[in-house]
């Protein structure tokens, strides 16, 4: 039974206590500070919409889930920082599975704090739960892709700043792309199925490329063995 125990693995394939004992140093190692402040922030903003005497249609309420969403995805930005890099990349267990562990232990509170967000949202404030939720999945996927590029073709710890930036710098460019070929349509324009076909499109992407990127790049390929050079100082010793 012993050996049993011993053997038992994990569905990646790697012994199970390895990884379990990870988990109490990757809760630690997250950036609380700054997904505590987001998901404030994001919280803030749905109770805002209960302060004044009659509730804000849902045109405004689409605006107010778009910015708590957006929040929300810059608070994921820093999820990837890790001041230890330099030191853990030749931990037995590697970066794509300490990533995993990561986004495992903050994917169930990013969905709690979602949920909390449409919670407060006032009814007649709420819009269409499906496409809101697309959009906030397809923002926070944005911001772990950013991240992930940043991790993978730059030796910097901390990427959280540099991919905030990149997001909302993102974010300015779709406000100001029109409608028609945008992300930030409505249910009234006649485009709105199309918009939502776009959001499908940037969560796949956004989660192709996380999952592509996130494995460490070689340094360098292996060079291949050349054709092997008879030794000149063979024949003067045979003869």
């Amino acid at each position: 039974m012993r050996g049993i125990a011993q053997a038992a693995t994990t569905r990646w394939g790697l012994p199970a206590e390895p990884v379990r004992s990870l988990v109490r140093p990757v809760w630690r190692g997250l950036p609380r500070r700054a997904l505590t402040t987001a998901g404030g922030l994001g919280l803030l903003l749905a109770g805002a919409t209960r302060l004044p005497d009659h509730a804000p249609d849902a045109e405004l309420g689409r605006l107010v889930l778009r910015l708590i969403a957006l929040a929300g995805a810059v608070g994921l930005a820093f999820v990837l920082d890790d001041p230890a890099r330099n030191t853990t990349a030749t931990t037995p267990v590697g970066r794509p599975r300490r990533t995993v562990l990561r986004l495992a232990l903050v994917a169930p509170l990013a969905a709690l704090w979602w949920a909390a967000v449409l919670l407060l949202t006032p009814a007649p404030t709420r819009p269409a739960l499906g496409p809101a939720t697309l959009e906030a999945a397809g923002t926070a996927c944005a911001a772990l892709v950013l991240a992930t590029i940043a991790v993978r073709f730059t030796q910097t710890a901390e990427v959280g700043r540099s991919t905030a930036v990149r997001l909302g710098a993102a974010a300015a460019v779709a406000v100001l792309v029109p409608n028609r070929w945008g992300l930030l349509g409505t249910p009234q324009d006649p485009y709105w199925a199309a918009t939502q076909v776009r959001w499908a499109v940037v969560l796949g992407v956004a989660v192709t490329l996380s999952v592509l990127w996130t494995p460490e790049p070689l340094r360098g390929r292996p060079r291949r063995p050349g054709p092997a050079r008879p030794d000149p100082s063979c024949g003067r010793l045979s003869g």
